[in-house]
């Protein structure tokens, strides 16, 4: 009995891999906010840091940000997150004076405490807060099974996430969530993170990819039964964003800190939606102003202009040109007081 429940057990393994790696899976490492604390526990008073979304999770090259600046930095992105938590979270640590980096999506950047990409955020800062000692070895015997094995893929492979994936239809107390994008990315222990090949090249998975951001990006649709006034809170909550970012900041620069704000490359349909639902002149311009954060607009150089593969990130080797190409402009940024 116990020969045939290994046998079993190791053909079922053996199968389930295979299928995954059919499926275009690799061995990689999960994103979690283990990962994520691990980084942020090497975070020193005077490092660089990179907070934002996943813009500036695949399109910033850490070889290259290195290179030019003389200190690697710390990757804090979140894939799907408003980085507000994380640059309030810094300027409380008063022993940073470093070097924030952020990415700046006014859309994200505005999300309500109630949304998701605020709460991607909390999730990561309570991990860093509350993980035990066994935790931190759970996570770190698991990432060398994950740097072998093609299946362990938490947010696509798992049961939970495999039924979460069943279509259901809305119904009156109902709103199915857009779907999330498939494994199209590699991340690395300094999560470093590469598009992959499959997604670089146009094919299924580019196109499932670029049409599953118009969903993700667009405003979410309320049931009726919602009452006016959770809704004016959240409108509330956004509106108050502008003044708790200048707080955060005039937090880090008060002790000699530095913090850049970048618009990082979109294009396509996701350009034009984005564009026409929060045009820069809007959320964008305010910030800036608001702030007096030194800040860079892609499109402002020609040399930072890039066709995103999936219309919203750079490949791996675009976002090592892009870095290079951006590495003069940060520099000038940070110059100036």
């Amino acid at each position: 009995m116990l020969l045939a429940t290994l046998l079993l057990t190791a053909l079922g393994t053996v199968a389930w891999e295979i299928r995954a790696r059919a499926l275009g899976y690799a061995p990689c490492l999960n994103d979690t906010s283990d990962l994520w604390a691990d980084q942020r526990e090497k975070v020193a008073p005077d490092s660089v840091v990179i907070i934002g979304d996943s813009r500036a999770l695949f399109d910033m090259d850490l070889d290259a940000l290195q290179q030019g600046l003389g200190s690697r930095p710390l990757q804090l992105a979140l894939v799907g997150s408003c980085a507000y938590p994380i640059l309030d979270n810094l300027a409380n640590d008063e022993t940073f004076h470093g070097t924030i980096i952020c990415s700046i999506i006014p859309a994200i950047w505005l999300a309500p405490p109630e949304a998701p990409p605020y709460k991607n955020s909390l999730t990561a800062l309570n991990r860093l807060r509350t993980r035990t000692v066994a935790q931190k070895a759970s996570h770190h015997l698991g990432m060398l099974l994950e740097e072998q094995i093609a299946f362990m893929k938490q947010d696509d492979l798992v049961l939970s996430q495999l039924v979460a994936k069943i279509p259901v239809p809305n119904r009156a107390a109902y709103m199915a969530p857009p779907a999330l994008p498939p494994f199209f990315a590699t991340i690395a222990r300094d999560r470093r993170t590469r598009m992959t090949e499959s997604c670089v090249l146009p094919g299924a998975l580019q196109e499932r990819v670029k049409q599953g951001w118009i969903p993700l990006f667009s405003p979410p649709k309320f049931p009726d039964f919602m009452p006016k006034e959770v809704l004016a809170g959240m409108a509330a909550s956004s509106e108050a964003r502008f003044g708790q970012t200048v707080v955060a900041v005039n937090k880090i620069r008060a002790r000699g800190g530095k913090v850049v704000f970048i618009r990082f490359p979109h294009s396509g349909e996701l350009k034009k939606f984005e564009d026409a639902g929060l045009p820069r002149e809007g959320p964008w311009t305010r910030l800036m102003n608001e702030t007096g954060v030194p800040n860079i607009y892609y499109s402002d150089y020609p040399e930072l202009v890039y066709e995103c593969p999936e219309w919203s990130h750079l490949s791996g080797p675009q976002s090592v040109e892009f870095t290079q190409r951006l590495v003069p402009h940060l520099q000038a940024a940070l110059a100036k007081k």
